[in-house]
């Protein structure tokens, strides 16, 4: 299929700068800020939580699974709304900013519930969704206040800033329980008030009214009428963005997700539990190092190949941990860690630039939501299915069952994702031509699976 753009009106690439040299959008900066102090607020609770629930009030792994499944589901159901009324008058700023606001009163709720488990529940619940208000119109303010040749650099800064966040987050919540003699309502209080502060700098800082870069629009894949942008699934409609839909939910649905792999890891490596809360904190810092580089990367060679290299790193993380015992533990726990880094940093935000030039400006929020949905429950069910895969043949068979899951995935995904950058994406070689040439080749027909 050819994707037409000779002939269309296209407004001048804005930013005259190219490359290295361009700034990152100041609602960029802002939303990373924001995004960081209210990572720290929520990694605060996020990481004491399990020792007050199971150690303070004397849950059962049961109850606390249940608590956790409560805040995964309210926070998928809730973002599909979140991002549908975002962009029904482009009221992202709004709908984010109520989003923040029910997280950080969230903390209260835990304040007030004491030791009640439906109080509590109801806490969690409200901080979740929050999450999944905010979250996809957050996205895609992203997207449309940048270039879309910068998108990767523009997510890779904001996960930068967010991974930032949820490092200090842990370390400010131990050390107010050190300094309490371990009074958890203290932590509460202080995320409330972290939380209260990055509401504060949404509403003064990101731009209410942004002004979207102006772009060529994705054409459409045929000649019938335009599909409706605000339509809660209208972004189905469009086959590069159902093509990056299936990919992500399928290579979601092989993903086991963090806490087994760190329980793998603790269980090889033989480490005493109180080492355990420190493990994601190693594969955050991966994270966080890795997050710009590998965005910029995405901008120059086009956003399918690192997202498809990222899911190749979380095979080599499975593999590293069905190695042989033996040799070096410390070698193994950096080996891990990294690639998890990797994977998440090749992953998380170029998924974001590789679909939102796909959608329409006022459908974007909306497109995002269900990306993000899809592949939340994806990971959701196969989360559910390697714990009962461990339960029924224990951890290495099951491990090596995702192993294979996951390289048929990958496999899948090679076949499905489009191989030609999106709409909007950089046509560039690795050597980077000048950016009027750049511009030019955006006005030429493009070849799309």
């Amino acid at each position: 299929m050819y994707l037409a753009t000779t002939g269309r009106r296209v407004a001048p690439a804005p930013p005259p700068v190219g490359g290295a040299g361009r700034r990152v959008p100041a609602a960029v900066l802002a939303l990373g800020t924001v995004s960081l102090v209210t990572d720290i607020s929520s990694e605060m609770v996020t990481a004491v939580l399990p020792l007050y629930l199971v150690l303070g009030l004397g849950l059962s792994p049961l109850q606390f699974g249940f608590l956790d499944g409560l805040m995964g589901g309210a926070a998928a159901v809730v973002r599909l709304l979140g991002g549908h009324v975002a962009d029904r008058g482009h009221r992202y700023k709004h709908v984010a900013g109520i989003g923040y606001a029910i997280s950080a009163c969230s903390r209260l709720g835990l304040l007030l519930a004491g030791g009640a488990t439906g109080g509590i529940a109801a806490a969690l619940a409200a901080d979740r969704v929050g999450k999944g208000i905010r979250t996809a119109p957050r996205d895609a303010l992203i997207t449309l206040s940048s270039h879309p040749d910068d998108l990767g650099r523009s997510f890779g800064v904001h996960r930068a800033m967010d991974t930032t966040g949820a490092l200090l987050g842990p370390l400010a919540a131990f050390a107010l329980l050190w300094a309490t003699a371990g009074a958890y309502d203290s932590v509460f209080v202080a995320s409330f008030c972290v939380g209260l502060l990055g509401v504060l700098l949404l509403v003064l800082y990101v731009p209410g009214h942004h002004r979207p870069v102006r772009t060529p629009a994705p054409a459409p894949a045929s000649h019938g009428p335009t599909p409706p942008a605000r339509k809660a699934f209208g972004a189905l409609r469009d086959p590069a963005f159902r093509r990056i839909l299936w990919t992500a939910s399928l290579l979601g649905a092989a993903t086991i997700g963090d806490a087994f792999v760190y329980l793998l890891l603790q269980r090889r490596l033989g480490l005493d539990v109180s080492w355990f809360p420190l493990l994601p904190l190693g594969a955050a810092a991966g994270y966080l190092l890795l997050a710009v580089p590998v965005g910029r990367i995405a901008d120059r060679v086009g956003r399918r190949l690192p997202f498809l290299c990222g899911h190749l790193a979380l095979l080599g993380a499975y593999l590293v941990l069905l190695a042989p015992a033996g040799g070096t533990g410390p070698l193994l726990l950096v080996a891990v860690l990294a690639l998890l880094g990797i994977f998440y940093a090749a992953t998380d935000g170029v998924l974001m630039a590789l679909a939102g030039p796909t959608l329409p400006a006022g459908g974007r929020a909306g497109g995002l939501a269900l990306l993000q949905t899809g592949q939340a429950l994806a990971r959701m069910i196969a989360a559910a299915g390697f714990g009962a895969a461990w339960t029924a043949w224990g951890p290495r068979p099951a491990l090596w069952g995702a192993t294979a899951v996951l390289l048929a995935a990958l496999a899948g995904g090679w076949a499905l994702l489009p191989r030609t950058p999106s709409p909007g994406a950089p046509e560039r070689p690795a050597t980077g031509p000048p950016t009027g040439a750049r511009t030019g080749a955006r006005n030429t027909e493009r070849r799309t699976p």
